[in-house]
Order: C-alpha cells, then sequence, then structure tokens
C-alpha cells in the first residue's frame, strides 16, 4: 500500500504535467484498480453505461468510494477541505481533480459550484456524496441538494451510483466503513485484514435536468430526492436479498 501511494505520488509529480488530460484519466483509473487489488477489493459492475459529462451522485461508505468510482469512471471529486490535509492522500487528491469544499460557508459554495460548472461543460465527470459524511452501509442520510446546483445550470445530467460493500459471506461489510472516530489508519488496517470484499456498484440511468416537453430546468431538490430514491432501491434490496433464508 505504502509503495503503491508512492508511486502514485512520484507518477503525479513527475508525469501530470506533460500528458494530455485524457492520459491523465487512464493513469488515474489504471492506479485506483491497482490499489483495490492490493486491498482485496473485488469490483462488481452493473446498470447503465455512464453519460458522458454528467454529475455522479454517489452514496458515501469510506474514503475507498473515490477510488472505486474513479475505477469505473474516473471523475473529478467534490469532498470536504479535511482531506486536503491528510498525509500524502490529500496531497494526491489535490493533484488530480479534486475540489475542496469549507463546510458552512456559502460564499466558498458558490466558487465550488461554479467550478463544478466549468468541469461539466468541458465535458468532464465530477462525483459528488450529497449526503456530506460517510455512513456504515446500511442505511442513507438525506441528500443535501446545493451541489446540484451546477448540473442544473449547465444543464448536464445527475447519474445516481449505489455502492454496497459485501464481505466473503455475502453479508453486509462494516469493515470498509469510514465512520464515528476511526482514523485513516484505522480503517485501512480493517480493510486490509479482510480476506476479500466485494464492492457492487449499481448505475443507474441517468436523470435529465430539464423537461424535454417545456425546456424547464428541475428543480435541485426534486433532483436530489429522486437520486436519493434510486440509489436508496438498492442498497435495501440488496440488503434484503442476503438475509438468511
Amino acid at each position: 500500500m505504502g509503495l503503491h501511494l508512492l508511486w502514485g505520488s512520484v507518477t503525479v509529480a513527475l508525469f501530470y504535467p506533460f500528458i494530455s488530460h485524457p492520459a491523465r484519466l487512464a493513469l488515474k483509473q489504471r492506479w485506483s484498480r491497482q490499489l483495490l487489488k492490493i486491498l482485496n477489493i473485488r469490483l462488481q459492475l452493473a446498470g447503465a453505461a455512464f453519460e458522458p459529462g454528467c454529475m455522479i451522485v454517489s452514496n458515501h461508505v469510506s474514503w475507498i468510494d473515490i477510488y472505486a468510482i474513479n475505477a469505473v469512471q474516473p471523475a473529478a471529486f467534490v469532498s470536504k477541505a479535511d482531506v486536503r490535509n491528510w498525509p500524502l492522500i490529500g496531497w494526491l487528491a489535490a493533484k488530480t481533480d479534486t475540489i475542496f469544499l469549507r463546510r458552512g460557508s456559502r460564499g466558498h459554495a458558490k466558487i465550488v459550484n461554479d467550478e463544478i460548472g466549468r468541469l461539466l461543460k468541458n465535458g468532464l465527470h465530477v462525483a459528488v456524496f450529497p449526503e456530506g459524511t460517510t455512513t456504515d452501509g446500511t442505511h442513507m442520510l438525506n441528500f443535501h441538494a446545493a451541489l446540484l446546483q451546477a448540473a442544473v445550470d449547465t444543464i448536464r445530467p445527475v447519474q445516481p451510483l449505489a455502492l454496497s460493500y459485501l464481505d466473503g459471506k455475502g453479508q453486509r461489510s462494516l469493515s470498509v466503513a469510514y465512520i464515528g472516530q476511526t482514523t485513516l489508519w484505522q480503517s485501512m488496517l480493517m480493510i486490509a485484514r479482510q480476506q476479500q470484499t466485494t464492492l457492487k456498484i449499481h448505475v443507474e440511468q441517468p436523470l435529465p435536468t430539464k423537461e424535454i416537453e417545456t425546456g424547464r430546468r428541475l428543480d435541485r431538490r426534486a433532483l436530489a430526492a429522486a437520486a436519493h430514491s434510486r440509489i436508496a432501491t438498492h442498497i435495501y434490496e440488496s440488503q434484503e436479498l442476503r438475509k438468511p433464508g
């Protein structure tokens, strides 16, 4: 894990400034897939294809979520400002298109939305976690709609993504959850101790941000509610399927 982080840092520092953006995305995707392999996390991808230049909206369980999404569809991420201070990972995030959001600052939220809008207009993917924090994966919190405004303003689709972590027995894995007072180091150790973890990623059909008939842009709160409903359906259905008997 340490060697992989070091290799990622060297790649970003020495090669990123001199290669095209598509090449950067390809490197980011390959590095993320290798990270999951090191942590013995197996991906299962199902559902729709990713819409070009969409806003990806996902439930949030772990710091692993970022690399899991990058492994299937490289994207720029909106993350809490605290991540910028994480050793090495924070630096890597800053150098790989992460947008850091200071919570509680409306002025900064406006700046972040403008940056998201710029990326979406350029046909790039942007991923957000509207819950604002992580859960243990057994339930979902309400979605905050503020960051979805950028998708509405640029008339780019919102694509819901459901993440479910399972242990070797097919039960919900709580070891991956990055919650409470757990440190990043403790989280890494808990994940590394697992024999195998399966991450099921279900990609929903994209939600349009404008009505075809009227041309009216949709309300961001309605979009947030629709995305939450679609993701929750898969989260809770997958729990029911794994109940004994």
